[in-house]
């Protein structure tokens, strides 16, 4: 998803420039023209990928109820990530708008499962 995105797409054009992405910097001196997926998911220098994500989408949890108490100080860190450099309410509208994609995402995958496994029911 990084990859065909804006961020992501922006990166790929311009990572080869020092002047854009000056890899001899450490990450908290840089001033990337845009994130890389380290700003984000490794802010601060913390090693820990999943620190900075939202609910974990594998492992059957693309159904969780992303609102629940549980998950609010991890949806507020990854929120807060987005702050560096957009308002709160584009990380809120954003984490939203994945949050149903998963979701539909989690409902195709159980849906092309079944399919599949009615297919080898059926010795197809």
């Amino acid at each position: 998803a990084y990859d065909i995105g804006l961020r992501g797409t922006v990166y790929q054009v311009n990572k080869w420039d020092p002047k854009q992405f000056d890899w001899d910097k450490k990450l908290a001196d840089a001033d990337y023209v845009g994130p890389t997926c380290q700003y984000c998911h490794m802010r601060g220098g913390h090693h820990n990928v999943q620190r900075f994500s939202t609910v974990y989408a594998s492992m059957g949890m693309s159904m969780a109820d992303r609102g629940a108490p549980i998950w609010k100080e991890k949806r507020d860190r990854w929120a807060s990530v987005c702050d560096d450099c957009h308002s709160p309410r584009f990380a809120k509208e954003n984490l939203q708008a994945m949050n149903e994609s998963v979701k539909d995402a989690g409902l195709k995958y159980r849906e092309t499962f079944k399919i599949a496994a009615d297919l080898v029911k059926d010795g197809v």
